[in-house]
């Protein structure tokens, strides 16, 4: 199923977007004030709503709509890459996958000749539900062009802040539940009584307060930036940073290898760009249209 209009348990994320266009033009501005209330909630308010959930095609991954707002990215303490902690504004909502992009979601491309033409090893711990592994950031990368072009929207890699700012939820602790792993949370090397060894489904254990499962461990994710070691010079407003080691890219989120301080919404790694890795996948984003 191809076209623009998004499917949703409700109103389709288009026809959000239009309305509040329509309120702007048509109405007083205390009127566009209550559009605006209905629709555009503010981040920390976010969690206490029902997330907005939506798919642009029987294959396309669903997605959940974060609204804009402001937090604090990184952290001070004494971690290697994490700082300097900065606040970040993300002045416009967006549109990220509620889960890992799946096998079966990276299937639809390869029976549509693209993402190269077959589907990576996984291992045999299963495919279907489990996160794609095994891929590029270029092979990630020419997945949203798939998903582009098949829906018409625009899908891309989060941005490292968008990562973080969905990944945190409106939290500000280690982890979106807390300061500290627990057990049972997630899926890495000390998240429970015994290891994994392999990657997990991808609606394993609870979503943060936005929806999002696994944004603590399973797997690293590709995200949109090139690496630097700092957050120094970082942009204020969310965008990637395209400048520093482009032959490497930031990974987000820890994985089923790694132990539970690697998991940390602030920690932050990268791998070069070439690598396929039974440890590394990835979540897409949708831009929203205004």
């Amino acid at each position: 199923m191809s076209g623009s209009r998004a499917k949703t348990r409700g109103w389709t994320i288009d026809r959000v977007c239009r309305y509040i266009s329509f309120m702007t033009m048509r109405f007083s501005p205390f009127v566009f004030l209550i559009a605006v209330l209905l629709f555009a909630v503010p981040a920390r308010a976010q969690d206490a709503a029902k997330p907005f959930t939506f798919q642009d095609c029987d294959a396309c991954p669903l997605m959940t709509l974060v609204q804009p707002g402001t937090f604090t990215m990184g952290s001070d303490e004494a971690k290697k890459y994490e700082g300097p902690a900065h606040p970040v504004t993300i002045k416009r909502p967006f549109a990220i996958g509620v889960h890992e992009v799946t096998f079966d979601e990276w299937k639809a491309c390869v029976e549509a000749g693209r993402c190269g033409g077959a589907l990576p090893d996984d291992h045999d711990w299963g495919r279907e539900n489990r996160p794609v592994i095994n891929v590029t950031w270029a092979d990630a990368v020419e997945y949203t062009q798939w998903l582009s072009k098949l829906t018409g929207q625009t899908y891309r890699l989060p941005s490292e802040a968008e990562w973080e700012y969905a990944a945190r939820a409106g939290t500000d602790g280690n982890y979106w539940w807390g300061d500290e792993v627990g057990k049972g949370k997630a899926n890495c090397r000390d998240c429970g009584e015994t290891i994994s060894h392999q990657t997990e489904p991808v609606d394993s254990f609870e979503p943060n307060p936005w929806g999002l499962y696994n944004v603590h461990g399973n797997v690293w994710e590709w995200v949109a930036d090139c690496w630097n070691p700092s957050h120094k010079g970082a942009p204020a407003d969310g965008s990637p940073r395209i400048d520093g080691d482009c032959n490497s890219r930031v990974v987000r989120s820890g994985s089923w290898y790694y132990f539970s301080k690697n998991l940390a919404s602030a920690w932050r790694f990268k791998n070069d760009a070439r690598v396929r890795s039974y440890g590394i996948g990835f979540r897409v984003v949708r831009d929203v249209p205004h």
